[in-house]
């Protein structure tokens, strides 16, 4: 099986760790990994309106990824954009949430391969518990939170995915905060353009963490993590803050 691991912007600019421990992860469960030379998914630009540029990148990722059996992506929002937001590009519609995406596509616009992409495309733990049936072979001790961030859970619908992951590894215990699901107030360009409500819903998210008595907060978005990262260091907060892909291949110490 031949795996295509999509590192991220943000992966590969501020913590490498993560993507070397999702490597780490696909070839302990077998599979072939290559990471063919890649550049941003598309999203902020997506966002922004900037449909041509977005266009570009997309037709780059389909391209590069085009010999892969899966594309793997340690991020539900990068995949996500990938998976469900690619064909949006390319046809009459401006955003895909809530459609069947695969359908309505300007043939004339869009790349050859699209949608057999799209349908390739995977968020990491998914792509472990429900392509790979894997089992974590790495001891974690600790009590961690999860955070679901908005793509992986509301696009993706990637919830039980990472608990069951978190659950397998020797030592590590699932403590559940209350509003798991909410925002963390990250939004990729929302915390740039309206950062005091930004910081006001990441604060809110901190209280909850500190209330589930969690050793440590988990999640799968690099964005949302690091955003909380930043709100936990200003109140003086020294909780760690790991990707799950760190926990599960034991990456845990900094």
């Amino acid at each position: 099986m031949r795996v295509g691991l999509y590192v991220t912007c943000l992966v590969d600019l501020v913590r490498p760790s993560v993507g070397w421990s999702a490597l780490q992860l696909l070839e302990s469960a077998g599979c072939e990994v290559v990471v063919p030379e890649q550049t941003c998914c598309g999203q902020p630009a997506y966002n922004s309106g900037e449909r041509e540029l977005a266009r570009a990148l997309a037709r780059q990722a389909i391209e590069a990824f085009a010999d892969c059996d899966y594309v793997v992506l340690p991020s539900g929002s990068c995949a996500s954009m990938m998976k469900r937001h690619y064909p949006a590009l390319f046809s009459g519609s401006g955003s895909s949430f809530g459609s069947d995406t695969l359908k309505g596509a300007d043939d004339s616009d869009a790349p050859a391969g699209l949608e057999d992409f799209c349908r390739r495309v995977y968020e990491l733990t998914d792509f472990l518990v429900n392509v790979l049936h894997y089992t974590p072979k790495a001891a974690c001790p600790g009590a961690f939170a999860y955070h679901d961030s908005c793509s992986g859970l509301r696009d993706l619908a990637i919830k039980e995915q990472p608990r069951q992951l978190l659950r397998a590894v020797a030592g590590a215990k699932l403590t559940e905060m209350v509003e798991a699901e909410q925002c963390c107030g990250f939004g990729g360009t929302f915390s740039a353009k309206f950062p005091d409500l930004s910081c006001a819903i990441a604060d809110r998210k901190c209280a909850a963490l500190a209330a589930s008595g969690a050793d440590a907060l988990v999640g799968g978005d690099l964005g949302c993590l690091l955003h909380l990262e930043g709100r936990l260091r200003q109140q003086g907060r020294d909780t760690p803050v790991f990707h799950i892909a760190e926990v599960l291949a034991g990456r845990t110490r900094r």
